[in-house]
């Protein structure tokens, strides 16, 4: 990575941290419960940034600015854009990827919220600084990623297994088990003394004259968890459509800035999308099955004597993607769920532990 991308990446994580405070001090600096007019524009609000950002995309990798566009001879152009056309496509293509398989920590975060009963009021709190976390975890696990491939062509093809693996196992997967028996709540407990309850949007304090973990810390590191599972999925899956680095973090940076908003806006309808989840296990399977087309193509090739090289359009990614989501969230609609989850909107959580003293 030259100087101009290393100043490409530090505008646009001026820009994020930017609208993190904005999102803390300024439009949620006091608690309050989210409510259906703040949720949709919260919702709307980082689509529409990602809409435009899209475009940023478009004339920075068409007019090369910060070196954008720009790689190496050996490089593959079919999986580094270098022209703005692409380059916008791929980012689109990417944002969609995320943000689906975002839908899913979206079903987990109304588990944890109904079954530990956060107060309404404390719920953006807990989910902003287990996005915050989230950003950091996908920086690391993109700048790795990246190396990995730079160095190691093949470990590709282990990551394309892998997300056939993940989606055949997400199509058959049945209700979320107990979160209070997860291996993030096991190892936070012998890790911090938990006293059960809320201090109002504390994460610690004091009870007895002894410093405690509240609940709120015990979701906000089961949040972390979940994602940090989920980015096993998600961060191979966008290397499936393109080996940017920049356009890789971009993309799941907007689909990470939806959730809170994305969870607010859908934690009492998720139940009208239950089929979803087999959407999302198709679209793991289509990528982890593009991502190994070359490979089994090289081989076929050996075999056969054959140049014919197997490559899945970016396009046709795109199509079969949005195809997909779309077919499972009719699918839901048109047929019902029976059983109904609680709403962790609709339950204002328990009064809490004495206040700290």
């Amino acid at each position: 990575m030259d100087i101009q991308h290393v100043i490409a990446w530090g505008i646009f994580l001026l820009f994020v941290l930017a609208m993190l405070a904005v999102d803390l001090f300024l439009l949620h600096r006091k608690p309050h419960a989210i409510h259906l007019k703040e949720a949709l524009v919260g919702a709307a609000l980082p689509v529409v940034t990602a809409a435009l950002f899209m475009g940023v995309i478009y004339f920075a990798y068409a007019g090369h600015y910060f070196n954008l566009g720009i790689h190496g001879p050996t490089a593959d152009p079919l999986h580094y854009p270098t022209t703005g056309a692409d380059a916008a496509l791929v980012f689109l293509t990417g944002y969609l990827v995320e943000l689906s398989l975002s839908a899913d920590n979206v079903f987990l975060f109304v588990v944890l919220m109904g079954f530990f009963k956060v107060p309404r009021e404390h719920q953006h709190r807990v989910l902003f600084w287990g996005v915050l976390g989230a950003l950091v975890m996908r920086a690391a696990m993109i700048l790795a990623g990246t190396a990995l491939l730079t160095r190691f062509h093949w470990v590709i093809y282990i990551f394309g297994l892998f997300l056939l693996y993940a989606g055949v196992k997400m199509f058959f997967s049945g209700e979320p088990k107990d979160p209070s028996n997860t291996l993030a709540i096991r190892f936070v407990r012998k890790l911090f003394p938990i006293h059960e309850g809320y201090d109002g949007k504390k994460f610690f304090t004091v009870v007895n004259g002894k410093r405690v973990a509240t609940t709120l810390f015990l979701v906000l590191a089961c949040i972390e968890f979940t994602d940090l599972v989920f980015a096993l999925d998600s961060i191979p899956a966008i290397f499936g459509i393109t080996r940017d680095p920049f356009i890789v973090f971009t993309s799941n940076v907007f689909a990470i800035l939806g959730l809170r908003s994305m969870y607010f806006l859908l934690a009492g309808v998720m139940d009208k999308f239950h089929l979803l989840k087999y959407g999302l296990a198709a679209v793991l399977s289509f990528v982890g099955v593009k991502m190994l087309l070359p490979g089994l193509s090289e081989l076929y090739g050996h075999l056969t004597h054959s140049t014919h090289s197997w490559e899945i359009d970016k396009n046709v990614s795109l199509l079969v993607i949005v195809i997909c989501l779309a077919v499972s969230i009719v699918a839901s609609l048109l047929f019902p769920a029976k059983a109904r989850h609680q709403n962790p909107l609709a339950d204002e959580g328990p009064r809490g532990i004495a206040p700290a003293k």
